[in-house]
């Protein structure tokens, strides 16, 4: 069976809304364009120039109730818009100073009283990923159909923030492919390693309300809490649902 691009996802302000898109230009040894452009950094954050690691963010892996915003944006007003079934809907231009003050306002209901607060918006120039290189995240359906089945229900894909969701792969395959290139639409990526999860993934991203122990059931099941897989982009191209995902050596 012919493996095929399921699904592409990008998340233009780190932990805040997902989009779906059918198709997108990738860029050698950049991540996948507009995602993670911005993040909102929380007051206790110890930020350095350029790319900073996730716990000087406000995510989902301690705000249960941002997993449930979804994003849209458009890209020539640099303009996002964002929607929670409880906070509603705002649109701002993350570069603004006024606005940044408007989507830090908004934001501030959904984080747990304790935690910090956000505090700044920020953009690093380059995609603001849970790795400290530029990547796109690969997963599979199938994986996530036989982890459903073990937890007896049906996990959503926008627990795991991915990127690139491929169908017709054996489950678990993807731990094969480190180290190894693959083709999808007339880009090239190169696997680098496994994605290891955080308590983001235990949220239902419907609800923002924490409802499966995905971690317990990866630990318990396989012996680690990896799902994912991390890629480079090593030649540029457009990729598209449903394009056909091929091995290149």
């Amino acid at each position: 069976m012919t493996i095929r691009l399921a699904q592409i996802c990008r998340y233009p302000i780190k932990a805040y809304g997902r989009e779906m898109l059918a198709s997108v230009r990738l860029s050698a040894g950049q991540g996948l364009p507009f995602d993670r452009e911005w993040a909102v950094a929380h007051e206790a954050a110890k930020l350095v120039p350029g790319w900073n690691p996730c716990m000087n963010f406000t995510r989902g892996a301690k705000a249960p109730a941002l997993m449930a915003v979804t994003a849209r944006l458009d890209e020539a007003a640099r303009r996002v818009t964002l929607a929670h079934p409880e906070a509603g809907e705002i649109t701002v231009a993350p570069d603004a100073v006024e606005d940044q003050a408007r989507l830090l306002a908004w934001a501030d209901p959904l984080i747990p009283p304790g935690r910090a607060r956000p505090a700044s918006v920020v953009r690093a120039g380059v995609a603001m990923t849970d790795s400290d290189y530029p990547t796109v995240s690969v997963l599979s359906l199938a994986s996530l159909r036989a982890l459903s089945e073990r937890m007896g229900m049906d996990l959503s894909i926008h627990r795991w923030r991915a990127n690139l969701w491929l169908d017709g792969a054996e489950p678990w395959a993807e731990w094969d492919w480190i180290g190894k290139r693959f083709s999808v639409g007339d880009a090239i990526l190169e696997v680098v390693e496994r994605i290891t999860r955080c308590t983001a993934t235990t949220v239902d991203p419907e609800t923002g309300k924490v409802d499966g122990n995905t971690l317990s059931a990866l630990e318990t099941g396989y012996g680690h809490q990896d799902f994912g897989i991390y890629a480079r982009v090593v030649e540029a191209g457009t990729i598209a649902l449903n394009d056909a995902v091929l091995p290149c050596n």
